[in-house]
This record gives structure tokens, C-alpha cells and sequence, in this order.
């Protein structure tokens, strides 16, 4: 009777147990945060890269101004989002391509938070980018390169800034391609609230 009794009190424990790594786990969603506080509606996110480089095969492009305006929100405790505008302006490849035009397509590109070991990224879902490379020279001239998947970046609270690179993409299982050939992508953008929390700071 005394060991069928510790026996009842060993179960019990292992269900409080389980139950309280099951609270932890669901409190511990990534949502969008402000100063500390969850973000309750929506709110603009908008910024222009620091740094952004497209390395496709057959040419390297950068764009001077690679700016971008995403409306944020929380559902059922998680961040969610979308890339409603993407303009990119000033843009040049390495080598023999000279850029004749550049455009985000079919916008827009939804968006989620998601913690992967114990850190937060933010990946971005339906990207499609449509380049006119020219060039008498250049491999990719006289067809448009549609780059297009999906990009993960990691979110720096402190710094305020999401960096999308080799790493951020293995952690988050994205990836970026032109036809079968992969694309990488290593880009630094500042994360600011436009609207209602201008000037507070933004934690995913």
C-alpha cells in the first residue's frame, strides 16, 4: 500500500511537471512587443537597409536604397506580419550585368516570428523579385531573373535590427533560388515603428 501510495504521488508530480513545461513553452510564443508590453492591434514597421547584397550566379547586386514598410500584429500569441511595400532604387551588379530594372512582385509577403534555440528570427514567406539584368556581355541579359522562396533573419532587440545571411537562413530552414540555383542574401535592416509606437522600442 505505501509503495502504490508514492507510486500516486510520483505520477502527480510527473503531470505538474509536464504541465508546467507546457505553460512555459506556450507563454513563451514569440510575439511583437513594445517596451516590454505585447502589441495589441497593428502597427508599421519601416526602414532602409544598412547593407543588402543579392549574390546570384552570374552577378552580385546591391541596391543604394532598399527601403521597406511591413504592418505588423500578434495572433493567438505569436508575431505575425507583411511586407506591403518593398521599393528598391539605385541598384547595380558586379561584373559584365548593369541592372535595367528591379521589382518586389506580388506583394503581400507574409510574415512570422519564430524562436529556433532559445533566439527569435523573423521569416519572411512568398518572396518574389523581378530583375532586368543588361549587358552585351552578361550572361543573364535579355530574360527577366525572377529570384523567389523564402528568408530568415535574426532579430537584434538591442540593436534594433533583423540580419538575413547564410547562417540566418540554415537556422530557419529558408532559402532563396533562381530557377534550380541558389541565391544568397545578406542584408542588415533597422526595425522602427511608424505609427502609434514611433519611438518605442520593438522586440520580437
Amino acid at each position: 500500500m505505501k509503495y502504490r501510495r508514492y507510486g500516486v504521488v510520483l505520477a502527480l508530480i510527473v503531470v505538474a511537471l509536464a504541465s508546467t513545461t507546457i505553460t512555459a513553452v506556450a507563454s513563451a510564443a514569440p510575439a511583437w512587443k513594445f517596451n516590454g508590453t505585447e502589441l495589441a492591434g497593428t502597427e508599421t514597421i519601416v526602414g532602409a537597409a544598412i547593407s543588402s547584397k543579392l549574390t546570384i550566379p552570374g552577378a552580385t547586386t546591391e541596391c543604394t536604397h532598399f527601403l521597406y514598410n511591413m504592418k505588423i500584429s500578434n495572433s493567438a500569441g505569436t508575431g505575425k506580419g507583411e511586407i506591403t511595400e518593398l521599393p528598391l532604387f539605385e541598384c547595380k551588379a558586379s561584373g559584365e550585368c548593369t541592372v535595367e530594372s528591379i521589382t518586389a512582385e506580388k506583394l503581400p509577403w507574409p510574415t512570422h516570428i519564430e524562436t529556433v534555440a532559445g533566439k527569435e528570427y523573423i521569416v519572411i514567406e512568398k518572396i518574389r523579385v523581378g530583375i532586368q539584368y543588361a549587358g552585351s556581355k552578361c550572361a543573364l541579359s535579355g530574360t527577366l531573373t525572377v529570384v523567389k522562396g523564402s528568408a530568415g533573419g535574426i532579430i537584434n532587440n538591442t540593436e534594433q535590427t533583423a540580419q538575413f545571411d547564410k547562417a540566418t537562413f540554415e537556422a530557419t530552414s529558408t532559402s532563396l533560388l533562381v530557377a534550380s540555383s541558389t541565391v544568397e542574401w545578406n542584408g542588415l535592416f533597422p526595425t522602427e515603428a511608424f505609427e502609434a509606437h514611433r519611438e518605442q522600442k520593438l522586440e520580437g
